[in-house]
């Protein structure tokens, strides 16, 4: 059994991998506006972009953390102000960076620690409209790689890439039946993701079964990043 945190734990992913965990692990968890209460799951509130808000509740060893909130913002690039991609990055890099920091200490008191950050498969696959949110997942992954090798050989750091899953965040773009159905034609697997497929790789990621992976980026895309079906 380990002591993980999860931050952004209250909806979509984080969720899913906090109930995960949280069968066999002890799990500490975080949500900003959606106050979350669960039997299993310790939760505190905690904001990312807050400077002042800190992580308190956690135990002394920490065994993993895993950083879960993102956005989708999918706009022509000519008509997105400057000002919005660094918002984006304050979500994604910075409140990342804040949290690994605030909890760096706890991690190093493990045998074997691991940190689990997300990106997404437009970062390595280009899309139209996707450049606010490829910014700043590209600059996770950077964070990851050089992460990794300053933490290693004691606390392993990598990132997932998902495709579209199906999550409250992805609700606007999978809000019928014909998107939902029009987004799954566009994977080779013939559909979308959804949260348990992410929560499986941040298990996997987490414990001992993935001992000797570090730095890396895991596409979990129902094949959308490498494939292209005839």
């Amino acid at each position: 059994m380990g002591n993980y945190l999860v931050i952004g734990g209250s909806s979509g992913i984080g969720k899913s991998v906090c109930e995960h965990l949280s069968k066999t692990h002890s799990v500490f968890a975080t949500y900003n506006e959606q106050e979350t209460q669960d039997s299993k799951i310790n939760y505190q509130k905690y904001d990312v972009l807050d400077d002042a808000s800190t992580i308190d509740d956690i135990p002394e060893e920490l065994d993993g953390i895993v950083y879960c909130p993102g956005s989708i913002s999918l706009k022509p690039f000519a008509r997105i102000p400057a000002e919005a991609f660094l918002e984006d990055y304050k979500l994604n890099v910075l409140g990342a960076i804040k949290s690994v920091q605030a909890v760096l200490p706890n991690l190093k008191k493990s045998k074997s620690a691991s940190i689990v950050f997300f990106s997404t498969v437009a970062v390595q696959t280009g899309m139209g409209f996707h450049s606010i949110v490829a910014s700043s997942k590209g600059a996770i992954e950077g964070l990851t790689k050089a992460l990794s090798a300053e933490l290693a050989p004691h606390i392993r750091v990598n990132c997932i890439a998902p495709s579209l899953t199906n999550t409250p965040l992805a609700s606007g773009l999978l809000s019928s039946e014909e998107k939902i159905a029009a987004s799954a034609k566009r994977h080779p697997l013939q559909r979308i993701g959804e949260s348990k497929d992410i929560a499986n790789a941040v298990d996997f990621l987490l414990n001992d079964s993935s001992s000797w992976i570090t730095g890396q980026i895991i596409a979990v895309d129902g094949g959308m990043g490498s494939i292209r079906m005839i």
